[in-house]
């Protein structure tokens, strides 16, 4: 059986986390079209090209480099370089440099292909601006209305920071792999979870992926001297917020399955003063499910709540819904082909869903497309003790080289 050079992917992908890293908390900080996040592109494009790939950089930001022409439906290996603030080294950085490797070793082997490979690093996956831009160009899921109305939580709008970074927008709108031209695509990916560490299993095999919603709500009273308003003569947007947050376990035992997870992820008081009642309260709310029938139910329920909170504080409430993705499931062929690969290796593994949305989740709808998840340690992950031990890492990617293997040359699969 094949085998990567374990010691040459860590080093690839502890040189990557260089880029954006903070020396005070240990994070790394790329997200989409920062500076540092354009470094990285910029960086892993120039390192393929001196390799010898095929690579360059697409209109939306995607990172593109592979062996062969494009005579032949590609197979695609994929995920994405930005992070979150203070984010770890592994997630979606692994799923590129594993890609990476595996295109090393078939290119020192002199590997025949009957299709072309292709390795991406999408652009803007982790959701700054509201969806998965970078797959959504590639799958043809992205629309005019929402490239120029996307923006992160500060109002910072995406066709901004693209163009501040020399891209034009519209441009985006042209990346669109074209009908049967991808035969699949293959994402390796950290669990960002406990499962597999708690029942000591090596891989994920992944079945399907949550979708999710994203809202920016507004809370709005009235700002009022700390010591001089009375309690109950006070419009506080900060108890509307507190009083929400109390409300999500109901929401979830009445609205929501044990796949459910509503997170209130960001938070701004206004004025934000320690001796003035808040008169705004601006945060996000971040809901996921397995079934966009409950979505619905749920988006419905916090929309219900929301309002009756607005109304016993005398507040005003405002949402705006900055990306709603829907659940997609993995192919059962490649989900088969990675159980057959995992068994011929003596892996360990499970058949799971995925919490977390993934570049994969795009993909479903145009190819043959199947996510390998390995380990997590402690399940945590979008933090700087984000950590997967590298025999893991080392098990993960050679199951990866397998099913790329198997889909390059027509007769393995």
């Amino acid at each position: 059986m094949q085998q990567i050079n374990l010691s040459r992917l860590k080093s690839s992908l502890l040189e990557l986390s260089k880029i954006g890293f903070n020396e005070k908390d240990h994070g790394v900080y790329r997200s989409g079209f920062t500076d540092a996040d354009m470094k990285a592109r910029y960086w892993l494009r120039d390192l393929a090209l001196n390799e010898g790939f095929i690579a360059d950089i697409d209109g939306g930001g995607n990172v593109w480099f592979g062996l062969g022409d494009l005579d032949k439906p590609a197979v695609v290996i994929g995920s994405h370089l930005d992070t979150v603030p203070a984010g770890g080294i592994f997630d979606g950085a692994l799923g590129v440099m594993a890609g990476l490797e595996i295109l090393r070793c078939m290119k020192e082997q002199s590997i025949a292909l009957d299709y072309p490979i292709r390795v991406v690093a999408t652009a803007e996956e982790e959701g700054r601006f509201g969806g998965m831009f970078g797959a959504q160009a590639i799958t043809g899921k992205l629309n005019m209305d929402w490239l120029l109305s996307a923006h992160d939580a500060d109002g910072v709008y995406l066709t901004d920071a693209m163009k501040a970074h020399g891209f034009n927008p519209m441009d985006a709108l042209e990346v669109a792999w074209p009908k049967g031209s991808m035969r699949s695509f293959l994402e390796l990916h950290i669990e960002q979870g406990p499962v597999l560490e708690q029942q000591n299993i090596p891989i994920g095999i992944v079945d399907g992926i949550s979708g999710v919603f994203k809202w920016i709500v507004h809370l709005k009273g009235k700002a009022d001297h700390a010591g001089t308003a009375p309690m109950d003569m006070r419009s506080d947007a900060f108890m509307g917020l507190a009083d929400f947050a109390h409300e999500i376990p109901r929401i979830i035992d009445e609205n929501g399955t044990d796949k459910t997870r509503i997170t209130v992820g960001k938070v701004e008081l206004k004025p934000g003063y320690p001796h003035t009642v808040p008169g705004e309260a601006i945060f996000t709310i971040v809901a996921r499910d397995m079934s966009e029938t409950v979505m619905k139910e749920l988006a419905e329920a916090c929309d219900k709540t929301l309002l009756s909170i607005a109304r016993r504080h005398r507040l005003r409430y405002e949402r705006e819904e900055v990306s709603w993705l829907a659940p997609d499931y993995c192919s059962d062929s490649m989900i088969e082909l990675m159980e057959k690969k995992a068994a011929a290796r003596d892996y360990k593994y499970l058949r799971m869903p995925s919490g977390a949305g993934h570049d994969v989740q795009f993909f479903t709808q145009i190819s043959e497309a199947g996510l390998i998840f390995i380990p997590s340690v402690n399940g945590v992950s979008h933090a700087p003790d984000e950590w997967s031990h590298w025999h893991h890492v080392e098990m993960g990617s050679n199951l990866l080289f397998d099913v790329v293997l198997a889909q390059c040359q027509q007769d393995e699969v």
